[in-house]
């Protein structure tokens, strides 16, 4: 299991299109990838789960990722929440 703190750069936050397409990204890896944030934990390949947050920008979350490719799943998630990808 990896776990890795990131702060949200997409400008728009986590609105309805960013959180589908987070979701996408989780949804590529066979590992199970959760979002953490104020003792609140969610499966990130769940639209619903990702929405009931409310993320903004600049707000730190804990990605958390647990399986064989958990180590890209990680990184994926990073790319994208920072706004790289």
């Amino acid at each position: 299991m990896m776990e890795k703190s990131i702060t949200i750069q997409l400008t728009e936050g986590l609105q309805a299109r960013p959180v589908a397409m987070l979701v996408q990204v989780a949804s590529q890896y066979e590992s199970s990838v959760y979002i953490e944030t104020d003792g609140k934990k969610v499966n990130a390949k769940s639209i619903m789960g990702m929405m009931s947050l409310a993320l903004g920008t600049g707000e730190a979350v804990k990605v958390i990722a647990d399986g064989k490719d958990e180590e890209e799943a990680i990184q994926s998630m990073e790319e994208y929440l920072s706004g790289k990808k």
